[in-house]
């Protein structure tokens, strides 16, 4: 089933990226597609981790919410430069998520968002590094822990 997933999704972003539609070139883009899902299958890449299917059904309404948040933050962030106001901190915070990939998910989402960094990762306590006070208050609120907690499938 993962590896229906997989294929599906690769000949997909193919179709989306290639632009040309013979039969030709169709067909090369499934004997490619056919020829990554068998060497991934080989590998022994396809699992949970590697092909997070819990996810795609809350993917674009996350990925909705973060890049909101990604704009929101450019502004301030900006806006922080540009007076002047940087003072940074670096703090520790307990995630939720039980998954690898849930707890990769939440590292980025915090990395993405401008004026925070996710700097270390040590079992479920994230080290952030946030320009100021204010992006680390945003971090702390636990917003984002909880939107990503529902990404991976749990309350």
């Amino acid at each position: 089933m993962k590896s229906l997933a997989l294929f599906i999704i690769l000949f997909i972003l193919w179709l989306l990226m290639s632009g040309h539609y013979t039969f030709l070139i169709t067909s090369l883009g499934i004997a490619s597609c056919l020829l990554c899902v068998f060497l991934a299958k080989r590998a022994n890449l396809i699992d949970d981790e590697g092909l997070p299917v819990s996810f795609f059904p809350r993917i674009i309404s996350y990925l909705l919410w973060l890049f909101k948040e990604i704009i929101i933050s450019n502004y301030s962030t900006a806006k922080t430069i540009i007076n002047g106001k940087i003072d940074p901190e670096i703090f520790t915070i307990k995630s939720s998520q039980k998954s690898e990939v849930g707890k990769v998910t939440y590292a980025n989402s915090i990395t993405l968002t401008p004026g925070t960094v996710a700097t270390q990762i040590k079992d479920d306590i994230f080290e952030v590094h946030a320009l100021n006070s204010d992006f680390g208050d945003d971090v702390r609120n636990g917003e984002m822990d909880k939107k990503v907690l529902w990404l991976e499938g749990k309350k």
